[in-house]
């Protein structure tokens, strides 16, 4: 079977092979990738990814040469892959922002339009992940561009070189990246279970931003924040209920996901009807769901 937009043969032996799935599906979770080590902080487990076990800078090298070489060659006439490769390491430095595509086209001096053909081919290879905002008329101006990450958060650390655990825990960018590695674990988690991919963020003109919603069955959805933080706090949940409010009975669930702490205990709920989960309590709930 093969990837819509990637051609069968060997380039599809070949895409199943470097991104560890079939059909296009993403690599599986990270928490089942490598065992669940013992005590093992999560950003360890983002900043190496879910398609590396050693999780270094060579392997991305390597992997990223590969990709380039035959996947992008294989599937397009990208002629220039010097610049093609600068407009991947441009976008690791918009991952988890919302997708402007003349943003990302001016300083490459390339067309819009060319910069759409680049984004589908990052798209259908599982290179991003492009998260769409959710509509439903709510009396508000929102947001209409998608959000843009990259789909393997040990390569959007690499991009942005970051070589080791301690950088990333003092890089800006700690935030987003975690906020992708989430999005990634719920991606997986419904090609795990054979569905397709249904994930969105909220954000109107007045500031209100939720990171995830997630469409769950009987019209139910799971609003979901992400937090960089290992310690949650009851104004983290604030988005969240005010989104509720907004959307009166649909929601089903409200969730803060954090990083796990190893001195504090796990607070199970943060405010009134909202549940704090650590990313790792998170995914297996994701990987439960039937």
């Amino acid at each position: 079977m093969a990837v819509h937009g990637v051609p069968g043969g060997t380039t599809h032996a070949r895409y199943q092979r470097i991104h560890g799935g079939t059909s296009g599906h993403p690599p599986t979770s990270a928490f089942q990738s490598f065992g669940n080590e013992e005590g093992e902080s999560a950003a360890r487990r983002f900043s190496r990814g879910a398609r590396s076990a050693e999780g270094s800078q060579p392997w991305f090298a390597s992997y990223l040469q590969t990709y380039l070489e035959r996947d992008v060659r294989a599937i397009t006439n990208v002629r220039d892959l010097a610049t093609f490769r600068r407009f991947v390491a441009l976008l690791a430095s918009r991952h988890g922002q919302i997708l402007n595509k003349t943003d990302l086209a001016a300083p490459l001096s390339v067309t819009v339009p060319t910069m759409g053909d680049w984004l589908h081919i990052l798209e259908v290879t599982g290179q991003i992940i492009l998260v769409p905002p959710y509509f439903e008329d709510l009396g508000k101006r929102l947001i209409k561009s998608p959000k843009v990450y990259l789909g393997d958060s040990g390569l959007a650390c690499y991009l942005l070189g970051l070589t080791s655990v301690a950088e990333l825990e003092r890089s800006p960018f700690l935030g987003s990246l975690f906020e992708g590695f989430v999005a990634a674990e719920i991606v997986k988690s419904q090609a795990d279970r054979g569905m397709r991919k249904e994930l969105y963020y909220f954000r109107d003109q007045q500031g209100l931003e939720v990171d995830f919603l997630i469409p769950r069955p009987n019209a139910k959805l799971w609003l979901v924040e992400a937090k960089s933080a290992k310690t949650v706090r009851p104004p983290m949940a604030s988005p969240l209920t005010s989104l509720q409010r907004a959307l009166q009975t649909r929601p089903g669930r409200l969730i803060v996901v954090h990083r796990k702490s190893r001195l504090q205990v796990t607070t199970a709920a943060i405010a009134k009807g909202v549940d704090a989960l650590d990313v790792e309590q998170f995914v297996r709930e994701l990987l439960a769901i039937k």
